[in-house]
C-alpha cells in the first residue's frame, strides 16, 4: 500500500511539470479517428470519476466529466492511471434559470469558462472539451448555441492541442442543423442516447452532420422508454437484462460506427446514483460493488470476461391475491410471496439481500439530483436465497420490492418489482369484484 501511494504521489508531482499531449482529428486506414500524440486513439470510456482502478482493469481508457469542478484533481488521478479525460464545461440550462438573452450572465459564464480552459489546457490527461451537456433539453432560446460557439472559438484560439465537442439529449434534426450552422468551431458531435442508440449512426448523417461524433452517454433503456404499470411506475430491467443490452448495443452499433466517424463512447454511469431507482443507471451499487454490467463492459473493451463474474439473476416474481388479475395491485397488510431464480450450477454460496422501498417521488429530468429513498423496515417477514414473504404496507401507494444477489467476491446482480398497495374494502373480505381506475396526474386510485 505504501509503495502504491508513493507511486501515485510521484505521478501527481510529475503532472504539474508535464507538457500537453496533442490531440487532433485525422484519418487512419481510411477512417476518421482521434490522434493522440500522433497515434490513433479509440475512446473506451465511462462517465464518472470513481473506481478508476477497476476501469483500467476492465480495459477502459477515458472518463467523462460534466463540469470543471475539482478538475485538476480529476485530471491528475486519471493521468496517474494512464486514463484521459473528456473535460466537461457546464453551460447553464434554461430550465435551471439561465437566460441567454441576459448579456451580463452570458459574459460572466464565458469569463469563468475561459479562466478554466487556460488553467487546464496543458494537462497531459486532457483529451477533448465537452462544451455543454443537453442544453437543448426543454429549452426555447436557441441563443444558447451562440454561447457554445463563443466558447468553442475561444478554445481554438487558446488551446491548439484539443478538439471541441458539444452534447445533445438524443439526436434531433433541428439541433443538428443549429449546431452545424451556428457552431462552426465544434469539431465533434456528442449524443446522449439509450433506447434509441441503434438509430444514431444512420440519423446523424441523414440529419446533415458530416463530421465525427461520439456516443457520450449510453446504457440500458431510460426510465422514460420502458413499459409502465397502470399507475405510472416504470418497470426496470434486471441486471441480467441490462447486461445483454450493454453487450449488444456495443457490438451492434458502437463498434461498427468506427467505419463512419464514430470516435468511441462513454457509458453512463461508472458509479451509482439515485435516478428513478438506486440501480437504474449505475454499473456499481450503492455500496460500490460491481454489477453484471461491469462484466459486459470488460468484455466490450478488452475482449475478455473477468475471472470472477457477477451472479446471474434470471427472474424475480411476486405472487399474492391481486385486486384485479395481472394488475400488480395488492391489498394493504396482505402477505405476498416473492420467488427468485438464480443461475448457480456451481452452487456458489451467494448472499441475498431483500429490501422494500416506497416508489420514488422526487423524480427529475435530465439527470438532475434526486433524493435517495429509504427502505421500509419490518415488512419482510421471512427471507432466504430463493424467496421471501412480504407484508404489503398499510399506507396506500406505490412500492418496490428489491433484491440483490451478492457473490463471495462482492459482485452483484439485482432486480426489483413495482407494486401498488390498495386499501381493503371496509367490512368485506371480497376481492374479485373490485375494480380500479387511474385518476388524473396524481395517479391515485378510486373505486368506480
Amino acid at each position: 500500500m505504501k509503495t502504491r501511494i508513493l507511486v501515485l504521489l510521484l505521478a501527481l508531482g510529475l503532472c504539474a511539470r508535464a507538457q500537453p499531449i496533442a490531440v487532433s482529428l485525422g484519418v487512419h486506414q481510411g477512417q476518421t479517428v482521434l490522434l493522440r500524440n500522433g497515434a490513433p486513439y479509440y475512446i473506451k470510456g465511462a462517465g464518472g470519476q470513481t473506481q478508476l482502478d477497476r476501469l483500467v482493469a476492465a480495459g477502459g481508457n477515458s472518463i467523462r466529466t460534466w463540469s470543471v469542478d475539482d478538475a485538476r484533481t480529476v485530471l491528475d488521478e486519471a493521468h496517474a492511471r494512464g486514463l484521459t479525460v473528456m473535460m466537461g464545461i457546464w453551460m447553464g440550462h434554461e430550465r435551471h434559470g439561465m437566460d441567454y438573452d441576459n448579456a451580463g450572465a452570458v459574459r460572466r459564464q464565458f469569463e469563468f469558462v475561459e479562466a478554466a480552459v487556460r488553467e487546464l489546457k496543458d494537462h497531459p490527461a486532457l483529451l477533448l472539451w465537452g462544451i455543454g451537456n443537453e442544453v437543448d433539453l426543454f429549452y426555447t432560446n436557441t441563443r444558447v448555441w451562440d454561447a457554445v460557439q463563443d466558447v468553442a472559438r475561444m478554445i481554438h484560439e487558446v488551446d491548439p492541442n484539443h478538439p471541441t465537442s458539444t452534447v445533445t439529449a438524443g439526436l434531433d434534426s433541428n439541433e443538428v442543423y443549429l449546431i452545424r450552422t451556428r457552431c462552426p468551431d465544434i469539431d465533434i458531435y456528442g449524443v446522449n442516447t439509450y433506447g434509441d442508440l441503434g438509430q444514431v449512426p444512420q440519423n446523424i448523417r441523414k440529419f446533415g452532420w458530416t463530421g465525427p461524433y461520439m456516443i457520450t452517454e449510453w446504457g440500458p433503456n431510460g426510465h422514460w422508454e420502458v413499459t409502465k404499470t397502470a399507475w405510472g411506475a416504470p418497470i426496470e430491467q434486471t441486471s441480467e437484462e441490462k447486461a445483454a443490452v450493454y453487450r449488444s448495443r456495443f457490438v451492434d452499433y458502437i463498434e461498427p460506427g468506427k467505419a463512419d466517424g464514430l470516435l468511441g463512447s462513454y457509458v453512463f454511469l461508472w458509479g451509482q446514483k439515485q435516478e428513478t431507482t438506486e440501480t437504474w443507471y449505475g454499473v456499481f451499487d450503492v455500496q460500490g460493488r460491481p454489477t453484471r454490467a461491469v462484466d459486459m463492459l470488460e468484455l466490450n473493451w478488452s475482449g475478455r470476461l473477468p475471472q470472477t463474474e457477477a451472479p446471474v439473476l434470471k427472474e424475480l416474481r411476486l405472487k399474492g391475491s391481486e385486486v384485479d388479475p395481472n394488475s400488480g395491485m395488492y391489498f394493504c397488510e396482505d402477505r405476498l410471496q416473492a420467488s427468485l431464480s438464480i443461475d448457480n450450477p456451481e452452487r456458489i454460496p451467494y448472499t441475498v439481500e431483500w429490501s422494500l422501498v416506497p416508489e420514488a417521488t422526487d423524480t427529475k429530468a435530465g439527470g438532475d439530483a434526486e433524493k435517495s429513498v429509504a427502505a421500509i423496515s419490518g415488512l419482510i417477514r421471512h427471507s432466504g436465497t430463493d424467496g421471501a414473504e412480504i407484508e404489503v404496507p398499510r399506507l396506500e401507494g406505490g412500492y418496490r420490492l428489491c433484491v440483490k444477489v451478492v457473490s463471495p467476491e462482492g459482485t452483484v446482480a439485482y432486480a426489483n418489482l413495482p407494486f401498488y398497495a390498495y386499501p381493503k374494502p371496509v367490512g368485506s373480505p371480497q376481492r374479485q369484484w373490485l375494480k380500479w381506475t387511474p385518476v388524473a396526474k396524481d395517479q391515485s386510485l378510486i373505486q368506480p
